[in-house]
């Protein structure tokens, strides 16, 4: 990534602020420095050559006083600003990657870039602080401060000023040598650390079913070996920065060192005023402060620069285009897929698939695991395109395709229910919605979860945090019923839900359909596909068949 990337500004508003913000403190820092250095310089040269006593210089080192605490200020004002800054912008990166991640749909997630979003998104972009706070200011500094104090020494005496432009350029050459060297460190350490949290989201994800098999140790070794491998490569970033480190501190010494030595000769030979042999004393390290701060604090920034390469990665990915036409109403459209079939990594599941989900009946999804049930939902929901086939609309105005119809306006008419609900933290009340206490009563009655609110102290005031993965599935299943959309789909709603469990499902199935309203299902217990108007068997291989 460049020094300051202009995707940076583009995707993260509150960066852009923080840069100007932080250009103008430069600018003023690097006025601050020149008034400390002459201030100072002309009180010590009053007091050492003309002998002044501490009332003649009391006005200069008053004025000293108040530079020294300015430049307090400033650089208080700057950590202050920086650390909120940072807090902004990788909020807002964070955002922007999810968001775009979710846009992409899940069979981009299903690539493998799923478990590595979830890692940027929350340890990986957490790296870009440094960047804010610690680079990006030196190296606003280094394009004010150091020209400035250049131009002032060069003004004060050009010998001293000819010595620095003859040595500055070590500076970055030095950084960018040792630049050359850590190539790579980073974007492998992010790399380690992707695999490690993907690594254990599949095994978190999958551990019921190890530990059903005895197998929840197996991938121990696994895990163990990426996290040796991340900490050797953070070890190892950090044994170059302190190296490198080392190496620009004892450049800038040896070339303030030249300045020095120059300055002493000339004043013993009398060829240099101690005014203008003071002030370019202490200007000096200054030039070379800033380029020294920009090569150090490199290496701390860039894991978060390798972390925002990979999230531009991530928002530069082209999203699907979204349609234009406005979505009918769904209570009297059938939704219709011909010859759908999607290629995934288990092969072509579904194959050919023909499915009508007419408004008013119970449409069951049945077969084998991983043939291709789940995929087919996501298909209707207008989240998959499918590779082969055709997805349409049919109502009294004729078929529109579903690429066509903005997704807006078609999932606003849609109940969702996947296999594992997503519930937005909060109380029960606020999570289940509905439009007055009469219908949330009736709804969770209906549901089974006027049960679970009885062994609740705080009823529906309770989180959803609190509950369990049974009772999670009742409150999702309230908030479907409660829902006004026509179309409800339920992705194996009984699938954490004992025998009392199936059964409100059962009758809540039943009453969706009363109500006139299209259910989706996918089931594999008999009771639940018994419930439906039409089951239609789904497997890979051109084995789908309707009955």
């Amino acid at each position: 990534m460049r020094p300051l990337d202009p995707r940076l500004l583009r995707h993260a508003r509150a960066a852009r602020g923080y840069v100007a913000l932080t250009a103008s403190l430069g600018i003023l820092t690097a006025a601050l420095v020149v008034a400390q250095a002459l201030l100072l310089a002309h009180a010590l040269g009053r007091a050492v050559h003309d002998g002044a006593d501490l009332d003649a210089i009391g006005p200069l080192v008053a004025w000293l006083a108040v530079v020294v605490a300015l430049r307090a200020l400033v650089t208080a004002a700057q950590e202050r600003f920086a650390h909120r800054a940072a807090t902004r912008a990788v909020a807002e990166l964070r955002e922007g990657v999810v968001a775009h991640a979710a846009a992409l749909g899940p069979r981009w997630l299903a690539t493998g870039e799923g478990p590595g979003v979830a890692t940027l998104a929350t340890r990986g972009l957490d790296a870009l602080e440094p960047y804010f706070v610690r680079y990006l200011p030196q190296l606003v500094l280094a394009a004010t401060v150091t020209p400035a104090t250049l131009l002032v020494i060069l003004g004060l005496d050009w010998v001293s000023a000819a010595i620095l432009v003859a040595v500055l350029p070590l500076v970055p050459i030095f950084m960018w040598l040792v630049g050359r060297l850590t190539q790579g460190r980073s974007e492998q350490g992010l790399a380690t650390m992707r695999r490690l949290g993907a690594q254990m989201l599949d095994l978190l994800a999958g551990l019921p079913t190890l530990r059903a098999f005895g197998r929840e140790r197996g991938p121990a070794a696994r895990v163990q070996a990426l996290g040796d491998a991340h900490r050797r490569a953070t070890m190892g970033t950090l044994r170059i920065a302190f190296l490198s480190g080392m190496v620009l501190e004892l450049l800038t010494t040896l070339s303030v060192a030249l300045v020095a030595v120059g300055i002493g000769l000339r004043l013993v030979e009398g060829d240099l005023d101690l005014v203008t042999g003071l002030a370019v004393l202490v200007l000096a390290p200054e030039v070379f402060n800033p380029l020294r701060q920009v090569g150090a604090q490199f290496h701390a920034s860039s894991d978060g620069v390798a972390a925002a390469e990979q999230a531009f990665a991530v928002l530069e990915t082209p999203v699907p285009a979204d349609g234009t036409v406005p979505a009918p109403d769904l209570a009297g459209v059938t939704v219709r897929l011909r010859g759908v079939s999607v290629t995934t990594a288990a092969g072509r599941t579904p194959d050919r698939l023909d499915l009508d989900v007419a408004p008013g009946r119970a449409v069951a999804l049945a077969g084998p695991t991983g043939g291709g049930k789940s995929t087919t939902v996501d298909v209707v929901l207008g989240l998959l395109a499918p590779d082969e086939g055709t997805v349409e609309l049919v109502g009294p105005t004729g078929a529109t395709p579903l690429a066509d119809v903005a997704r807006a306006g078609y999932w606003s008419q849609v109940a969702w229910l996947p296999q594992r609900p997503v519930l937005e933290p909060g109380p029960l009340r606020s999570v289940v919605g509905g439009p007055d206490e009469a219908s949330r009563a009736a709804a969770a009655a209906l549901t089974g979860l006027d049960a679970v609110l009885a062994d609740l102290p705080d009823g529906w005031d309770t989180a959803v945090g609190r509950l369990s993965v049974g009772q999670r599935q009742r409150v999702a299943l309230t908030r479907a019923v409660l829902s006004p959309a026509p179309l409800v789909v339920l992705d194996e709603p009984t699938a954490h839900l004992d025998a009392a469990g199936e059964r409100v499902v059962l009758d809540t199935v039943r009453a969706l359909r009363a109500e006139g309203r299209t259910v989706l299902l996918v089931a594999h217990r008999q009771s639940l596909l018994a419930a439906a108007d039409e089951v239609v068997t789904v497997a890979p291989a051109r084995t789908a068949v309707a009955r």
